[in-house]
């Protein structure tokens, strides 16, 4: 008869401390910053490429290189073709064209920033029946191609006698935008309720709060409403090709056109005056970059 003998009772399995199953948190905040600098990069780089092949255009000798060869030449030749520049710029009235954009971006920045500080403000903080539903509509015109009302307004401003002149461009941002009443009143509502206490019990009216307290306060949203509206003012193309025809009231936009011919196209000295045409926004942006990101930032942080 065989022997049982003794046999202990398995021991449980412990459980592996805590600290030798997670992962380092410093090392996953290390691994996770530099994975998004590497996609910033990637990005920045992919984003820069058609700048840099349309300075790299511009730097050729005339019929010497096509827009669509392949493969295409990422290095310009020696010498460079610095003279493309002027030459560009001296077959059509571009320094006219120039100060027509400036006037027609800056009235248009103006009128916006206004405006629309004025709307959001009492989105943000007026009281009244109806507020919320207005608010609505306002967003909903965001849905609304511009493309619909073109004619529409095109109509309109004829009849006002405004066709060949500059104020189609920049009367209608006087009344506001809604995308930038929008960023108004996001940004309003973040400011704390006792700044407007405050104020009222020191004698000030809601003009003095306005003007005083807010506008002040949201320097980096009205940056961010200035750079916006001015870029998009900037590189209107549609609006000038619609309403003015005489050449004394062109943009820039409207006088790069000008190198794109029927059946040919200078490809050369478009992409030569096209250079000097983003040197204005690429400035302003890089002057605003700090105030354009914040205001971005603080409009949404409360809805």
């Amino acid at each position: 008869m065989a022997s049982t003998g003794y046999q202990p009772a398995p021991r449980p399995i412990q459980p592996l401390p805590a600290s030798t199953i997670s992962t380092d948190p410093t090392a996953a905040a290390r691994i996770k910053r530099v994975a998004a600098t590497l996609g910033l990069l990637i990005a920045a780089f992919v984003s820069s490429v058609p700048f840099y092949y349309m300075l790299n255009l511009a730097l050729q000798e005339k019929g010497g290189y096509g827009l669509f060869d392949w493969p295409p030449r990422m290095v310009p030749e020696w010498p460079l073709q610095l003279h493309n520049f002027p030459d560009a710029l001296s077959q059509s009235p571009f320094g006219r064209y120039f100060l027509n954009s400036t006037i027609i971006a800056v009235l248009s920045v103006v009128g916006t920033v206004l405006s629309s500080s004025v709307a959001g403000y009492v989105f943000a903080r007026m009281r009244f029946p109806g507020r919320d539903v207005l608010f609505i509509v306002m967003l909903a015109t965001l849905m609304v191609p511009p493309q619909v009302t073109l004619i529409p307004q095109f109509i309109l401003f004829k009849s006002l006698g405004w066709y060949d002149s500059w104020y189609p461009l920049w009367v209608p941002h006087w009344t506001g935008t809604a995308f930038a009443i929008f960023l108004m009143r996001q940004y309003f509502k973040t400011l704390p309720s006792e700044l407007v206490d405050a104020a009222k019990i020191d004698g000030a009216n809601p003009l003095m709060i306005f003007w005083k307290i807010f506008m002040p306060l949201a320097k980096p949203v009205l940056a961010t409403v200035a750079i916006l509206v001015f870029l998009g003012s900037w590189n209107d193309l549609l609006g000038p090709v619609i309403y003015l025809q005489s050449n004394d009231n062109y943009t820039v936009q409207v006088g790069l056109a000008f190198f794109r011919g029927q059946y040919t196209m200078d490809i050369v000295s478009l992409m030569s005056a096209s250079v000097v045409a983003v040197i204005p926004p690429i400035v302003i942006f890089m002057l605003t970059q700090r105030y354009f990101v914040r205001g971005i930032v603080l409009t949404g942080l409360k809805g």
